[in-house]
Formats: structure tokens, sequence, C-alpha cells
């Protein structure tokens, strides 16, 4: 059976095989610790059963997906929202609905915060995140424009910024879609 828990800085150390994957943003250990810091209850790792090692481990176990997000915005503008800042399953535990299920735990805990809705933002050439996230209830609030940097000389990257309103967004304003792009500089 998957166990679900709070991310700790020791998982740091242990989740290289899920960074691994081209589609997934790495981040540097403050960046991760940042967050573990403000943000804890919005960081959830699921480790496989029988510590199924891909690597190294400590403890006999190991972080095969997680999520990473945060709480951001205004409530007086109706913007207070949970964030998905990554969100990555190792290729041997994907299709099985593990990202749903941490996604469903990261929108239960904005809903607990007040929040209006929860966004992310996938590279436009990732369809089959978009097509997921679809099919959990997202949709394309704006495209940015150059979201994501290239290497090796390719160019920038395009982002959906994609969202889904929870019960506190009675109106559903949060997800009518902008009718142009933006720029990253423009994101607040």
């Amino acid at each position: 059976m998957t166990t679900l828990r709070a991310f700790t800085c020791d998982d740091l150390f242990r989740f290289n095989n899920i960074n691994l994957d081209p589609l997934t943003e790495t981040y540097g250990i403050p960046f991760y610790l940042q967050y573990l810091a403000h943000w804890p209850e919005y960081f959830i790792v699921a480790e496989a059963p029988g510590g199924e090692l891909m690597g190294y481990s400590k403890y006999n176990t190991t972080s095969n997906f997680w999520v990473m997000g945060k709480a951001e915005g205004s409530v007086a503008r109706e913007e207070w929202h949970g964030h998905v800042t990554a969100l990555s399953v190792a290729p041997e535990f994907r299709r099985l609905g593990l990202a749903a299920k941490l996604m469903e735990l990261l929108e239960e805990i904005s809903e607990r915060k007040g929040g209006f809705f929860v966004d992310l933002f996938v590279r436009v050439s990732n369809q089959v995140a978009v097509n997921m996230y679809k099919q959990l209830g997202y949709s394309v609030y704006r495209t940015v424009i150059e979201y994501y940097s290239a290497s090796n000389g390719e160019p920038d990257e395009d982002a959906y910024d994609m969202r889904k309103a929870l019960s506190r967004d009675t109106e559903k304003k949060s997800i009518i879609p902008l009718p142009h792009p933006v720029r990253p500089e423009d994101i607040e």
C-alpha cells in the first residue's frame, strides 16, 4: 500500500530518480527548503511499499512521487489560491492514479485555507500532463509566453497557466480565460 506523508529534509537526498525526468523542473536545495519551511502542508511525498530503490536509500524506503505547492495571492481581490509548484511521479509508477491523488490532497489543503482556486504552470508541449490536468477539472486560464527557459540553444517554451475553481469561487470568476497571452513579467 502506498504511504502519503509530509516531505522531510531527508527526502531531498532521496528523490533524484523523480527529478531526473526531463519534464520535471529542478531547483536548488535552498528553494526546496524555503517551501518546506513556509508551506510544509503543501509538500507531500508518497512512498512505495517495500522500499523499492532506484539508487540508494538511507532508511530502506524511497520517494517515488511527490507534490510541492504553496498558498499565495490576495484575499481582497479574490486571488488567494493554492499553487502547484511541482508534481512528479517516477516513470515506473505512472498511470496508477498517484498524480490525481496528490492533486486531490493539494486541492483539499487549498480548500481548508480558503482558496478561490488552484493553479499550475505546464509546458505547452507536455500534452500528456495538459490532458491529465483537464481530466482533473483544470482549464487553460492563459498562455505565458517563453515561461520556461530552454537549454542547448533551443528557444524558450510557452506555458499554460491552468486553473481549477474551488468552492469559495461560487461564480467561477477565477477560471474565465484571458483572451490574450501574457509574458512572465506580467504574472502577479
